[in-house]
């Protein structure tokens, strides 16, 4: 029995025709022309299982490789862009805030001109508002503060809204302080000492301190006579 392998149809979009190019006249197949082999007919149902196992497993060892990598491989993690405003860039892009603040408004000093690097600005005396006169007559009662008086470039660590200073007592005051603490607390323990009460009762006395009764040789026994004072 002759049997014809890869024989397929001819493709009808691949019979074409050109009138410029006599070459293409002639159809052209989709496939090569099949050949015709009786080689099936004398392979056995076994030889077929072989190749057929033998294909498999080529198959299976070409594809494993593969599929250990994609699941070892690690994947890229997804780029997450924070967004900090809703406003379009038209509206708060670099462009707008350059028209709105041009650099020309900024003056150009030198670093002589400008030693704390502020643009120029002349920073009051830094002295601390809780140290003013609270009874002075203030335009800001709270702040101690004039109206337009020019406020320091600190002003958030020297207003009155800022951690108090503690100066009532200072260092050599403050050691003394401690050292009389000691001084008076020593002295009350020893005074203690020195005169507190004996006690009031003496601990009783049992015959033989009732070894036998507490369990015999090795036991703790019970105080008796001839023992040392508590």
């Amino acid at each position: 029995m002759l049997v014809a392998r890869n024989s397929l149809p001819t493709d009808k979009n691949s019979l074409r025709f050109s009138r410029d190019h006599p070459a293409q006249a002639r159809p052209r197949p989709l496939l090569q022309p099949a050949k015709l082999t009786s080689d099936i007919d004398d392979t056995s149902p076994t030889d077929w299982d072989c190749s057929t196992t033998k294909m498999l497993s080529r198959r299976i060892l070409r594809a494993a490789p593969r599929r250990v990598t994609s699941i070892v491989a690690p994947r890229p993690l997804p780029i997450m862009m924070q967004r900090r405003t809703f406003l379009p860039e038209s509206m708060v892009g670099r462009k707008k805030t350059d028209e709105k603040y041009p650099d020309s408004d900024y003056p150009t000093l030198t670093d002589a001109e400008d030693p704390d690097m502020n643009g120029g600005y002349i920073n009051p005396p830094r002295i601390k508002r809780q140290f003013r006169d609270p009874h002075a007559d203030w335009w800001d009662k709270q702040e101690r503060r004039n109206f337009g008086e020019p406020v320091h470039e600190d002003h958030d660590i020297l207003g009155m809204f800022s951690p108090y200073e503690y100066t009532w007592i200072g260092t050599g005051k403050g050691l003394f302080q401690i050292g009389v603490f000691i001084t008076v607390f020593l002295g009350v323990c020893y005074a203690v000492k020195l005169t507190y009460p004996d006690r009031a009762a003496y601990p009783r006395e049992f015959e033989g301190g009732l070894e036998r009764e507490l369990g015999g040789p090795g036991a703790v026994r019970a105080r008796m006579e001839g023992d040392e004072d508590p």
